[in-house]
């Protein structure tokens, strides 16, 4: 049986716990947003390193290398404000023989604004892929 003066304290508490507890969730989604869109970076750069390794000259390679990072972020969903990928394939004007390695970087400008939580703009996220070339592969 409750007493006259705790009436309405449960209205109170959910009134007060609410707002808490959707923050919360809000912040729990924005932090799986944000890993999601990391982890998905990383693999676009790695692969995009890993797809200009495998082409026969520097133009084809970043070529290869931008279309890769952005099939991947398109395939996970991963919506950049702006995207930028550049790839450095200067290993590509070395002699056969000579050791070498592509790098492909992925910059990412997060959009969290959909969440609609004041102060969650956007996020750049920026990551380095790197990849060998065959020694004894012949480049152009």
């Amino acid at each position: 049986m409750m007493v006259r003066e705790e009436r309405g304290s449960a209205a109170l508490e959910v009134a007060i716990g609410a707002p808490v507890m959707l923050l919360l969730v809000v912040l729990v989604v924005a932090g799986g947003r944000v890993a999601l869109a990391r982890q998905t970076v990383t693999a676009a750069a790695d692969s995009a390193a890993r797809a200009a390794s495998i082409s026969r000259t520097a133009p084809a390679a970043t070529s290869l290398a931008r279309n890769t990072a952005r099939s991947i972020l398109a395939a996970q969903q991963v919506d950049c404000r702006t995207l930028d990928v550049s790839v450095d394939a200067r290993a590509f004007a070395s002699a056969p023989g000579t050791p070498g390695n592509v790098q492909a970087t992925v910059t990412c400008h997060l959009d969290l604004t959909s969440l609609g939580l004041p102060g969650l703009g956007s996020l750049t996220i920026t990551e380095t892929g790197t990849s060998p070339l065959d020694t004894f592969r012949g480049r152009r």
